[in-house]
């Protein structure tokens, strides 16, 4: 009786070991894939998973993407220089059976073809192309890695140059060369303000040369109008005060202007010049003179 309670215990140990080996749980990022009597079935998941004991041997594979690190790797560029570049791989699992029969060891086959074609890249690319165009020889790599590795079922996501060592002489060489680039640009955008300034200074002087003659101009013009308006105002002065001594004249008696030819004589027969000017008025009172004088003798 004891011993076939032993049995009957050993039983349900070992179907509950059964069960226990049977049932798996697979997360939604892997996958099992299903070896059965050595022939792949396929890849189970995700969810519970009923596993045959000794008759299936799963294998999991995790659908995440994953990355890895390639160290410092030394590459020739097309110029003979030497340079080290460490940078990142990024993939992800996209046919889980492929990624498992068709390759051993993904990861270090991955990082085999990443370091040759990260050489046979940058072999074809000058130093200064290399130190440029990160971007596209990140695109080159991940084009040239993921051609390779779409046969294991494998997608590379990224490839990301993180760093990028030349030689310390090249460095030094790079480093005179910026520093005297930015004395460059720095030397061009002191002439150009330079430049700016006496265009400015030109410009401002032109203008002011411009607003000072035309200050002048405004100022001669007004000048002569003033001494246009002066001229007429005198005109007219001269105009009205002749109109007032013609008015005058006018009603003066004729012994009046008589007695002042007759001034007018004598200060020229005081006046040292050898040439008169006599007017018409001074002959007509001399003959008028004359005949006054004649009638009175007659008489």
């Amino acid at each position: 009786m004891t011993a076939l309670l032993v049995i009957l215990l050993f039983i349900v140990l070992f179907l509950i070991a059964t069960l226990w080996q049977m049932i798996r749980v697979v997360p939604e990022y892997e996958r099992l894939v299903i070896f059965r009597l050595g022939r792949v079935i396929g890849a189970k998941g995700p969810g519970i998973v009923l596993v045959l004991p000794i008759v299936d041997k799963p294998v999991r594979v995790d659908l995440r993407e994953q990355f890895r690190e390639i160290p410092h790797q030394t590459a020739i560029t097309k110029d003979n220089a030497p340079i080290a570049i460490d940078f990142l791989i990024y993939w992800r699992v996209v046919d889980p059976v492929k990624s498992i029969i068709e390759v051993g060891d993904f990861i270090s086959a991955a990082m085999g073809i990443a370091t040759t074609t990260l050489r046979a890249v940058i072999g074809d690319i000058m130093l200064d192309d290399v130190l440029a165009r990160r971007e596209q020889i990140n695109y080159v790599l991940r084009t040239k890695l993921d051609e390779v590795t779409e046969r294991w079922g494998v997608k590379v996501t990224s490839v990301e140059i993180r760093e990028i060592l030349p030689p310390q002489e090249i460095q030094e060489a790079m480093n005179r060369q910026m520093s005297a680039e930015r004395n460059r640009r720095a030397m061009v955008t002191e002439a150009e303000g330079q430049r700016e300034a006496a265009i400015k200074v030109a410009e401002g002087e032109k203008q002011a040369a411009i607003l000072r003659a035309e200050g002048e101009k405004q100022a001669a013009i007004l000048q002569a109008e003033g001494e246009r308006r002066a001229q007429i105002l005198r005109a007219e002065g001269f105009a009205l005060a002749l109109a007032h001594i013609t008015e005058v004249a006018r009603s003066l008696d004729p012994n009046t202007m008589t007695l002042q030819y007759l001034d007018v004589l004598k200060a020229l027969g005081t006046s040292s010049s050898s040439k008169w000017i006599v007017p018409a008025e001074l002959l007509r009172l001399g003959t008028h003179l004359f005949d006054e004088g004649k009638s009175a003798g007659a008489e």
